[in-house]
């Protein structure tokens, strides 16, 4: 009998296949003493295995510049990076030592306080960086027992498969998790796509799978558990839904959405080129949010007009020590030099004291409410030569492209004031050092406080630019956390606050003539271009794979029909009559 199960869906499309279904060593670890003579021996297997997946991983990387894809390495440069941290490479050692157990289950132990580290963090993108150290701790324990890589596993039965058919057969991937290193095999072999038991729309198998283009949901729970090897399953990507045993009337059903889907997408890739303006001429900038330099293939792909949101904080994540200037330098240069011309504005680091950077920083432990703690900018003005150093990587960039500073989090003017004289103390220095950098480099701050949308004009007349943050602003306005599951309904971007406060930012800056963009998920949701475009946006910055689709209502909107309308939007306070008129808004 057919069942469904819900989850995050973090790659579009629809794959229809056979189940194959990935074993986690981790899941089925054992403990036991270690006698005392013994454990050296059991240090030396746990070293031997970590420089195994090393040697594995630097290979894979290798491989992936040779075939052209180097910009796929970072995925696996996090891995390599996590298990040369001696949080992952000597603290199981310890454990091992003091407790005299077995090294899988030491490498459990410091996985899961690890893991419980960062379910403590605010910020999704980090969080979802918990499940990078599952899969490197994953991937040890297949070492250390010997066992087969869990794609390599998958691989050999799609070969097998296609020996014994002459049809080739979709298989799609079933796994409690998933890392990218595995993931990479997808770029070289069919499988139609895959569905794990956890991860989420930011972690680092989620940007894979949207990057390859494979359909792909997240979240299912138990999923691993309740689906069997070969059952027939549909992944429909976009709805977040996981279909088991469907029958005929089902698989007709699907099959004939996936080829409308198909041929959505090949009709949007008529558009990449199209410049992107209302039906009135008005024209709109679509730039692209970017997590790693391996995003801007895609951003590329979709015709992006530049990169409207490089996140930093990976840089500085899972690691005893500080990227340095030259280590970030060479990050941001990628990025620069592979837009090849076109804007990229570079948040500086968005993390607190609740964000684990083992760096010896000197603060007193976490803060008691990390999403109102001393974060963002807050945290890079009480750590002035770290940020000094990571002005002078982001200016020194500056001078291969058009660069841009974005600030996060701001709230105070002398926030800003602070901030803009590190900066020039940062241009003095690469001056003195006889270094290049753009003099004339823009510098923006993003609104995602009520306390800055409110207090605008403290920041328009020092800023260049505004980017609203919308995903902290309507957290913030609501005092809803939209990773808690028990307030997550109450998350609702068309709250009349929310929307009052992010028209008012838009009309004030158009007023003072200071360019503002939006780079939170509502610039990315279909349902919220026409709404913004009424409200006066004119620039937009997106995942890669969102831009299509929104330059696609842009180009069918007329504004003259779409400006009365959000004026009535924002003139009610009723909720259903502002959906309502949403989907008017839409039709």
């Amino acid at each position: 009998m057919p069942f469904t199960l819900h989850g995050i869906g973090v790659s579009d499309g629809i794959a229809i296949g056979r189940a194959h279904l990935i074993t986690q060593v981790s899941l089925d670890v054992s403990h036991y003493l270690v006698e005392e003579g013994q454990i050296a021996q059991e240090e030396e297997r746990l070293r031997t295995a970590i420089a195994q997946v090393q040697g594995e991983l630097r290979s894979l990387h290798a491989e992936l510049d040779r075939s052209g894809s180097g910009e796929l390495g970072a995925f696996v440069d996090v891995h390599v990076m996590l298990l040369s941290d001696p949080m992952l490479a000597e603290e199981p050692l310890r454990i091992v030592r003091e407790r005299r157990c077995n090294a899988e289950w030491a490498l459990i132990q410091q996985m899961d306080a690890l893991m419980a580290q960062f379910d403590e963090i605010e910020d999704e993108y980090l969080r979802e960086r918990r499940h990078d150290v599952g899969q490197v701790v994953e991937r040890v324990l297949k070492a250390l027992i010997g066992a087969q890589p869990a794609m390599q596993s998958a691989l050999t039965k799609t070969q097998k498969i296609r020996a014994q058919q002459s049809q080739e057969s979709e298989m799609i991937v079933v796994a409690h998790d998933l890392s990218p290193a595995d993931m990479l095999v997808f770029k070289e072999h069919q499988f139609a796509g895959f569905v794990t038991d956890v991860g989420g729309a930011t972690s680092h198998t989620a940007i894979m799978a949207r990057s390859l283009a494979l359909p792909a949901v997240v979240a299912l729970h138990h999923a691993r558990e309740m689906i069997r090897e070969d059952d027939l399953i549909i992944i429909d990507g976009r709805a977040g839904v996981l279909i088991v045993a469907p029958d005929a009337s089902i698989i007709a059903e699907y099959a004939s959405r996936r080829e409308r889907l198909a041929a959505e997408r090949q009709a949007l890739r008529l558009i990449v080129g199209t410049p992107t303006a209302t039906r009135d001429g008005t024209q709109i900038g679509l730039e692209a949010n970017i997590e790693l330099p391996g995003d801007v293939p895609a951003a590329h792909d979709a015709g992006a007009a530049g990169v409207g949101l490089f996140r930093t904080e990976f840089l500085f994540m899972n690691r005893k020590s500080l990227p340095d200037e030259e280590e970030q330098f060479q990050a941001y240069a990628a990025v620069v030099r592979a837009m090849q011309g076109q804007p990229v504005t570079i948040r500086t680091l968005d993390i607190g004291a609740d964000k684990q950077l083992d760096a010896e920083l000197a603060h007193d432990g976490p803060a008691l409410n990390p999403a109102l703690g001393l974060r963002a900018i807050r945290y890079c003005l009480a750590e002035p030569q770290m940020f000094l150093a990571q002005l002078r990587a982001i200016l020194r960039a500056s001078a291969l492209g058009p660069v841009r500073i974005l600030l996060p989090m701001i709230a105070h003017a002398h926030e800003v004031t602070q901030t803009l004289a590190l900066i020039q103390e940062a241009k003095q220095q690469l001056s003195d050092a006889g270094e290049a950098f753009d003099p004339q480099v823009k510098v923006g701050g993003m609104i995602e406080i009520p306390a800055a949308a409110l207090a605008l004009p403290l920041f328009l007349g020092k800023l260049d630019y505004l980017s609203i943050g919308t995903n902290d602003l309507i957290q913030y306005t609501l005092a809803i956390d939209r990773a808690d599951d028990a307030v997550s309904s109450l998350y609702d971007p068309l709250h009349p606050a929310v929307l009052y406060l992010i028209a008012h930012v838009i009309r004030s800056a158009a007023a003072a003539n200071v360019p503002v963009a939006v780079c939170g998920e509502m610039a990315g949701e279909l349902a919220m271009t026409r709404l913004l475009l009424g409200m006066g946006l004119r620039q937009f910055s997106m995942h890669p794979a969102q831009i299509l689709s929104v330059k696609e209502r842009v180009l069918a909107t007329d504004l003259a029909r779409v400006r009365p309308m959000v004026a009535r939007m924002l003139a009610t306070t009723d909720a259903s009559e502002l959906r309502a008129l949403l989907e008017e808004l839409n039709a």
